[in-house]
């Protein structure tokens, strides 16, 4: 609950419960943020270390303080996605704001399918053995009773594509990321325990696919399968592919 009191001992962890809360949809953009009084009530904290913590908000563009207006949630716009204290605020998140988590897919949807067929071109060895690992452990974990391993090597094997890229803004890029696809992966794995095992093995073919076409360096088949992945993530969270932030570019 946002109004109980919850002593937190560091400037570091008020700002990551604050963050995470934003981040999860307790507060929306454009809301009035709490009053730091109530804040520092709320925290067992002073004033001085309550706007410590702040400040990395306000950093990391989730918050807007005004002098006359307080502090307010800033449009999910101007959020810092990017920012390294972004990435492990949404690491430790249980729930993700499901705006953001369309904004989320959208991103993936757009780079992805290009992303893998620049692996198709690029990786080595090294590379096909990462990947292959990854698809490895996701068949040995595609069941109810290791849904969180599933999820980690999930994760895994797109970011193994982020790194086959031997480009280093793409390897990066994907390394930062890693908490927001973690949220999309966990998030579509849950909806998917509706489905029976036919449904889940589909998916872990149109990974394989992907796979396969990153070895035989078929980029434009690595495309297209990475496509077909995003999309069985879609119809399992909800999305309709006929939102116009749903289309997938060529780059």
């Amino acid at each position: 609950m946002t109004g109980s009191r919850q002593p937190v001992a560091s400037m570091e962890a008020i700002a990551a419960c604050l963050a995470r809360e934003i981040l999860a949809g307790t507060f929306e953009p454009d809301d009035n943020f709490p009053r730091e009084m109530d804040l520092c009530k709320r925290f067992d904290a002073s004033r001085n270390r309550l706007r410590n913590a702040l400040a990395q908000l306000v950093g990391a563009g989730l918050l807007e303080r005004t002098a006359g207006r307080g502090t307010l949630v800033r449009p999910m716009s101007e959020w810092q996605l990017l920012d390294p204290l972004m990435s492990d605020w949404i690491s430790g998140l249980e729930g993700i704001n499901p705006a953001l988590m369309r904004e989320i897919y959208a991103f993936r949807l757009s780079v992805e399918p290009y992303v893998s067929a620049l692996a198709a071109t690029k990786a080595n060895a090294q590379d096909l053995a990462r990947l292959e690992r990854a698809f490895e452990g996701m068949v040995a974990t595609a069941n109810d009773e290791q849904q969180a391993a599933h999820s980690e090597f999930d994760v895994a094997f797109h970011e193994a594509i982020y790194r086959a890229t031997h480009n280093l803004v793409w390897a990066q890029l994907g390394s930062l990321l890693r908490p927001s696809i973690s949220q999309l992966i966990e998030s579509s794995q849950q909806a998917a325990q509706q489905h029976d095992q036919a449904h889940h093995r589909a998916s872990l073919e149109r990974h394989r696919a992907v796979m396969e076409a990153i070895r035989l360096r078929q980029p434009d088949m690595a495309r297209t399968c990475a496509e077909r992945v995003l999309e069985t993530a879609a119809r399992d969270l909800g999305f309709g592919l006929d939102h116009p932030r749903l289309e997938t570019p060529r780059f």
